[in-house]
Parts: C-alpha cells; sequence; structure tokens
C-alpha cells in the first residue's frame, strides 16, 4: 500500500530485495557512491482529520480514504519519493474528488469559492515542482480529473484531434493509432501524464527540436472557470489580440480547469536514422549548434558531457556523446548535412543506421529512470535532476557556472558528488541543459540536503540568466526564482487575470504568484 503513494508504477514494479542486490554494485561503481544498506518503506502515517466536508450533493463523487490523499498530496520529485517512503506524508488534500463532467465541476467550483476550500486540478500526479500539494493552504481538495478522459473527436482533414484532459500519454497514443495519427508527444513522464496536465505545465517532449513543446501542438483549450466556461477557437494560427491559449499554457490550474483540448497530430513516421558521435563537450556544443542553426531538426540532438554519459550507461570513455535521431514521413532520411556538420565540429561518428549501441543504451536509461531512481533512493543516494535554458552566447560559462556551484553544494553538504548535463532541447538560439545529480544521502535529512543543493543551483541559474525551468513547471519550489524572472508589471496583469476568472482565489492558490 506504501508503494501506491511514492512508486512510479503499480505494485508490481516496486523494488524488490533481490533487484537492490543486484544493481547496489553497478550503483557503486558507477557513482563512486557508497551505498547503504536498503531501506524498507514504512506504512503510511496518521493524517490529519479532514477540514471541510463536500455537500451531500457531490459526496459521492468524493473520497477521504488516507491512501487516497496521500497520494494527491506529492508529486514525484526526490523530496516526494522521501516523504511517501517514510510514510510521513503531510501536506494533503482534504478530500479528492473525481468529477465525470463538466457540470460536476462547475457545481465543485461553485461550492468551493462559496467556501473558500481551494482547488488543486490533478492529473497524473507527475510533478516535481510541488505543483499538486496544498502546501501551507487552509481546507483543500484535489479535483483529480482521470474520469473525464478519452477521444471525442478526429478531424482528419485537418489532422486535429479532440481529447479530454484526464487522458493519459498511452491512452491518448493508443487511440490514435488506429487512425493512423500520432501526437508525437513523448515526455518522460509519458505512462503518468495527461494532457489536461500537459498543456496546464507547459510540457515538452523528448523530442530534441522541431514541434516538441505542447504549445507546438495546441489548437484549441477549453476550461471550466469559478465564473464560467472558457473555450478558444480553432484556429491554424491568429494575430486577433492575445491569445487565450497561450494564456491557459504554463497556468497551472490558477486560470481555471482544463478540460478539453484539440491537438495537432501528424502520421506514424515511416522511416528513421540514428547515430552516435562522440568528442569533448566543446565540439559537441558547436555541432548542436551548427545543426539546429542550419534548420535541420533532428528528432534527437542529445548532448551528454562525459559524467551525464557515464551515468546514463551511454559511453565510459570520459567522452562527451552525441545522440543523433533523423525521421521522416515519407521520404527516406537522408543524414549526409548532420554527419557533415558534426565531422566538421571535430566529432567522430561511431555507429549509424536504424539503432545504435550507445544510443538505445541512453534510450533505455531515459525511459527506466523513474523505476531505477526509486532502487537508487532504497540504497541511500540523493538523485535528483533540474533544468533550464539560455542563449548559446551565454552556454559555455553558463553551464560550467551552474555545474561548479552545484558541486560546491553538494562537497558542503553532502561530503561530495557527480554533477552530470545533456542537452534536452536545441534551437537556433540556444538549448536547454539538463543536470543529473547523484549524492550520497543522510538519512532522515534528504530533503534538507536537496534543498540547500536546489537552492544554491537555483541562484547559479538566475545568476547566469537562465530560466528557473525550461519544462517542469514553476509550482510551489520554483516560485523564488520564478518571481524575480518574471517582469513585476506582469505578474500585476497576471493577478488581474487570475482575479477576474477567480474572484475568490479557490484555484491552486501558492503557484506562479503570491
Amino acid at each position: 500500500m506504501t508503494y501506491a503513494v511514492w512508486g512510479w508504477g503499480d505494485a508490481s514494479e516496486a523494488p524488490r530485495a533481490e533487484d537492490l542486490a543486484a544493481v547496489a554494485p553497478l550503483v557503486a561503481g558507477t557513482t563512486g557512491i557508497e551505498v547503504q544498506s536498503p531501506e524498507t518503506p514504512a506504512p503510511l502515517a496518521p493524517l490529519r482529520a479532514p477540514r471541510c466536508s463536500l455537500p451531500s450533493s457531490l459526496a459521492d463523487l468524493g473520497s477521504v480514504e488516507p491512501v487516497d490523499r496521500a497520494r494527491h498530496g506529492i508529486g514525484r520529485a526526490y523530496r516526494d519519493l522521501i516523504r511517501g517512503l517514510r510514510g510521513e506524508v503531510t501536506d494533503v488534500p482534504d478530500v479528492v474528488v473525481r468529477p465525470t463532467s463538466e457540470q460536476q465541476i462547475v457545481d465543485v467550483l461553485d461550492w468551493a469559492s462559496s467556501t473558500g476550500v481551494a482547488v488543486i486540478p490533478f492529473g497524473g500526479g507527475s510533478s516535481v515542482v510541488g505543483g499538486v500539494e496544498p502546501r501551507g493552504l487552509g481546507p483543500s481538495l484535489s479535483l483529480d480529473l482521470a474520469l473525464l478522459s478519452g477521444l471525442v473527436e478526429v478531424d482528419a482533414v485537418s489532422r486535429a484531434v479532440r481529447l479530454r484532459a484526464g487522458t493519459f500519454g498511452p491512452a491518448a497514443e493508443g487511440a490514435l493509432k488506429p487512425h493512423g495519427l500520432t501526437l508525437r508527444f513523448y515526455p518522460q513522464s509519458f505512462e503518468r501524464s495527461t494532457v489536461g496536465g500537459w498543456v496546464a505545465t507547459r510540457a515538452a517532449g523528448h523530442f530534441s527540436t522541431g514541434p516538441t513543446h505542447i504549445d507546438d501542438l495546441v489548437e484549441s483549450v477549453r476550461a471550466v472557470t469559478p465564473v464560467g466556461v472558457w473555450e478558444s477557437r480553432r484556429l491554424p494560427g491568429s494575430g486577433a489580440g492575445p491569445s487565450p491559449d497561450r494564456l491557459l499554457l504554463g497556468s497551472e490550474g490558477t486560470l481555471g480547469v482544463i478540460t478539453e483540448t484539440w491537438l495537432r497530430a501528424q502520421p506514424r513516421p515511416a522511416h528513421r536514422w540514428a547515430a552516435t558521435a562522440v568528442g569533448n563537450w566543446d565540439q559537441g556544443v558547436a555541432a548542436v549548434r551548427a545543426i539546429t542553426q542550419a534548420g535541420l531538426q533532428p528528432a534527437a540532438c542529445r548532448l551528454l558531457d562525459p559524467v551525464e554519459a557515464r551515468l546514463s550507461g551511454t559511453r565510459q570513455t570520459g567522452e562527451a556523446v552525441l545522440v543523433l535521431g533523423l525521421e521522416s514521413l515519407h521520404a527516406p532520411v537522408d543524414p549526409a548535412a548532420v554527419l557533415e556538420l558534426s565531422e566538421q565540429a571535430g566529432l567522430t561518428v561511431l555507429e549509424q543506421g536504424a539503432r545504435g549501441e550507445a544510443g538505445e543504451a541512453w534510450r533505455s536509461t531515459f525511459v527506466r529512470a523513474p523505476y531505477l531512481r526509486e532502487s537508487l533512493v532504497l540504497l541511500g543516494v540523493l538523485v535528483e535532476t533540474f533544468e533550464t535554458a539560455v542563449t548559446w552566447d551565454r552556454l559555455p560559462g553558463f553551464v560550467a557556472d551552474v555545474t561548479s556551484a552545484t558541486e560546491d553544494a553538494l562537497r558542503r553538504i553532502c561530503g561530495g558528488g557527480s554533477v552530470g548535463c545533456r542537452f534536452t532541447h536545441a534551437y537556433a538560439d540556444g538549448a536547454a541543459p539538463y543536470f543529473t545529480v547523484v549524492a550520497p544521502a543522510r538519512r532522515g535529512s534528504e530533503i534538507a540536503q536537496w534543498d540547500e543543493v536546489k537552492a544554491a543551483a537555483s541562484e547559479a541559474i538566475a545568476a547566469g540568466g537562465g530560466t528557473i525551468t525550461h519544462h517542469h513547471a514553476v509550482g510551489r519550489d520554483h516560485r523564488p526564482w520564478y518571481d524575480r524572472q518574471r517582469p513585476e508589471i506582469f505578474a500585476a496583469a497576471l493577478r488581474g487575470a487570475m482575479a477576474a476568472v477567480d474572484p475568490h482565489g479557490v484555484m491552486n492558490p501558492g503557484v506562479l504568484v503570491g
């Protein structure tokens, strides 16, 4: 039952004792960290009593079961895993509500507005920034949209699809497959995240270039607010004032409950090609910049520094690795230009074709990372990530400074550890560095350790002119740095928009603005 609270998968995928025994020496050899005896997850501690109760007209939609409330009180960040496996989940919603229709959402928001109960929309609960937890709030409810799911409509002529917000990634792709379509949108949280969550957090898929942000796919959004329903017109593009879709993208539940969205789809790729190239980090940076500025838009253009290459099992030789991939809907892939630019930058191409050993090793680690992290945490390893984006002119010094600041914090707080970096996304004007942190954890102090390390890294990001988040969202964890990043006049405008659609301030208070 405890795993149902903190685990990424279901109970059958919980790390077993024999799995931990097998992985322990590999972890020690790869990270240099002396692992600890496997920790036994604790039972869930008693939760505080609910501070509110639904009216009789909504009572059938609600649940106050402790495991249900606890699961809806945490996301999937490192600090969430620690709290969940220790059974110490304190900031939980008072009730979990599962509507099956928009009218029920309207009724819930009416009641919440009249009573001052905070409403936190919940998709898959994969937030890694405190976006779904009622931290520091009074009475609250978690509005779980899982029952409001499914494919509603396919416009084959316009190649767009209408999906309900509670639809999980695999279900969305499964529904589109008979139509020969795909969203081509695969965040690492794909298994455990929903269409509505993607829109609300401005999520990004794992394709490195091209239309990889949910922003690129959204054609129209429908949302329920405390003052009415908000739905934008379906259009391929529009210059008619500020976009209502753009306002809902990244709103993190503060401007309404997203219930449906039209997304642009495409046929499934018919041809694929992959390659792996190696060299030093600067050569890799030069290659990625040249490829993106040439407008080639490879599906995969992931640059891994030597630490990231080692931690992911991609390559152990101390070189940076560039994992490349091309796709085509119709004509066979022509990799000549990508290979030429990589070699001109000084990289050596090791393998190419449909698949490659090094590239497959990275892809396997990427897919299995949430499950592997659980084993590492049980073995006493602090493991977490953070991401950002910055323009090419500042990137070399920026990555070096953020890495150095994080390593200094690890030495001071944890007594050591490693920081790896990779590019998750690349653009003509910059890239999105993604950092992996592994360090020895002090049991009982893990959250305090990570909070201090994360603060040091975030300060370095802010000082270097990067964004506090490229695709993980703001939530409650990033608020202090987001407050400094955004223009204050924009914050005032955002507060005005929130007040217009949510006059009683019940929609996910604490994220984006105070």
